[in-house]
């Protein structure tokens, strides 16, 4: 008979059932014997140089690929650092396994190195969690957690596997290795509800549909481009669910971004909310209180969350989608669509206008024209940041899904997913151009994954959104406190770019508007992991500071 060991056979089960192409890593003697199990199925392993770098970008995996992200972290504080990632991916309700390490079960209650309960720790930041202890039960935990992640409403899931299990042999024709399986569940709303959603579709004069990351994980594209190209309903596609359909839909109104779905809510009569939760983001849903609203939701706690709904239809977006396009009735609302269009386009001139003109010093806006004048829409770009995050997901646009990702500004406002993200991206997608658009602040956090990037041949290209401060957090106190009181938020001249150089990467410091094109196009050329350094207006606010601080002034 044959022996395989605890570790090996985790490696086996990923590889061989699931068909995981990466998993997302940093040594440690708890997992070690995995590590050389990914290495002896060749299974490719991406070493970061922090552990929170490794969740987020299992986190990233899953939004470019619709497959849960790995994360294999040691015990301790490499299951501490990938906490901040885990929680990111449980708000952003992103598939995500994350294989930890443990202190030997023998070791329990005697002060074993890194011994500490994470379990607990880590319950209320994921779907599903538990310890497997009995070498032949790995494959069985590891298709639960698998099943786990994906299953109903996404989100991360959390296996513990101690050294005890890991490191010793078993028989492998004794163990039961599971097939992997794929349920395919259908809730279907009643056909009253239907009926009365169709109702209120026929009746409403102004109408638009909101989809979410529900979309994205769906999948369901096409089932939104044929409901609205039959009603006449112009959409808006935000978070994970951006991309689904390009910007450039004839019905899609993402060419205004977040400022045109906040132009249009309050004239809206009637909202369709596929897919999104109204959180604070959107105002808990307060900024259409006269509006009718139907809500398409897998989670039914969401339906009537922040905001009662007159229809709710439970289950998965797509097929609800396929039911209730048959049942709504065709009509041309080009008239409203032009209305809308004229309304947000009035909130967008000055902003445009900043994208077609020169500046000294370069303002936000610019830059991200001049960069997407460079790289164009068969690119993916992923933008970090506060300030930053508006800009980008404002100038940006993408004919692939994911194509436009901003993560800071999900749930829980995470900055310093930029790097991790677009070297997910560019592992992902490693023929296609990949742009990251990094504040200078958010840039600190995971700048030293530009080693990662180096040493595994990944060449993304940065471009740091330099205004010398923590801008979103420095012009809130600008308006709360004054400018003469900003306190922690002034960062100075950084040269990040010479930090990449000094990693084996390309980098150029740019303070003029002319330099910006030849740099970027220097960078790629380079075929190097770049940094393009580029001095831009420490004074430009953008809409997104004023939402931040307002949500904060009203105590």
């Amino acid at each position: 008979m044959s022996q395989i060991t605890g570790g090996h056979l985790v490696a086996k089960y990923l590889k061989e059932i699931e068909g995981v192409e990466a998993v997302f890593t940093l040594s440690g003697a708890h997992i070690e014997n995995i590590l050389d199990g990914l290495n002896e199925f060749g299974l490719r392993s991406v070493d970061v140089r922090h552990e929170q770098a490794a969740s987020m970008m299992a986190h990233a995996w899953s939004l470019y690929t619709g497959k849960p992200g790995v994360c294999l972290v040691t015990a301790g504080p490499g299951f501490t650092n990938a906490l901040t990632g885990i929680a990111n991916a449980f708000l952003d309700n992103a598939p995500m396994v994350v294989l930890c390490g443990r202190h030997p079960l023998r070791d329990d209650l005697k002060g074993a190195l890194q011994e500490m309960n994470q379990i607990d720790m880590v319950k209320s930041v994921v779907k599903w969690s538990a310890t497997c202890r009995d070498i032949k039960r790995i494959p069985e935990y590891l298709s639960i957690a698998f099943r786990q992640a994906v299953e109903g409403r996404p989100g991360p899931v959390f296996l513990e596997l101690p050294p005890d299990i890991l490191s010793i042999a078993v028989d492998l024709e004794s163990v039961d290795i599971p097939k992997r399986r794929t349920l395919k569940t259908s809730v279907t709303p009643v056909k009253e509800d239907l009926e009365a959603a169709a109702k209120l579709i026929d009746q409403a004069k102004r109408p638009l549909l909101i989809g979410g990351s529900g979309v994205g994980f769906s999948e369901c594209g096409q089932q939104v481009a044929a409901f609205a190209e039959k009603t006449g309903i112009p959409f808006a596609l935000l978070n994970n669910g951006r991309g689904a359909l390009p910007d450039s839909h004839p019905r899609s109104i993402n060419d205004g971004g977040f400022t045109a779905v906040m132009a249009a809510l309050p004239q809206v009569d009637l909202v369709i909310i596929v897919g999104l939760r109204l959180n604070w983001v959107m105002e808990s849903g307060q900024t259409f209180p006269d509006a009718k609203v139907v809500r398409i939701d897998i989670d039914p706690t969401e339906i009537d969350r922040n905001r009662t709904s007159d229809v709710g239809l439970t289950g998965d977006a797509g097929q609800i989608l396929d039911l209730l396009t048959p049942m709504a009735a065709g009509k041309d609302r080009s008239q409203w669509e032009k209305d809308l269009r004229a309304a947000y386009g009035a909130f967008l001139v000055t902003e445009r206008e900043q994208r077609e003109t020169p500046s000294h010093p370069i303002h936000p806006n610019r830059l991200v024209a001049q960069i997407h004048k460079v790289m164009g829409e068969d690119a993916y770009y992923v933008v970090d940041g506060g300030d930053t995050s508006y800009y980008g997901s404002a100038g940006f646009s993408s004919i692939h899904k994911a194509g436009v990702l901003a993560p800071a500004s999900s749930l829980l406002g995470c900055i310093g997913t930029g790097v991790p993200f677009a070297l997910a991206a560019k592992i992902a997608h490693p023929n296609k151009p990949v742009i990251l658009l990094n504040g200078d602040g958010s840039f600190g956090f995971n700048g030293m994954e530009f080693d990662t990037a180096v040493r595994l041949n990944i060449p993304i290209v940065c471009v740091v959104n330099n205004d010398c401060a923590w801008g979103m957090i420095k012009h809130a106190q600008e308006m709360s406190i004054g400018p003469e009181r900003c306190t922690c938020s002034e960062l100075g001249t950084r040269h990040y770019e010479k930090m990449v150089e000094a990693l084996g990467g390309y980098g150029e410091f740019v303070e003029k508007d002319e330099d910006i094109i030849p740099a970027l196009k220097r960078a790629i050329e380079s075929g190097k992991p770049a940094c393009v350094n580029v001095m831009t207006d420490c004074t430009a606010v953008s809409p997104a500071t004023v939402v931040f601080y307002q949500t904060l002034s009203d105590f």
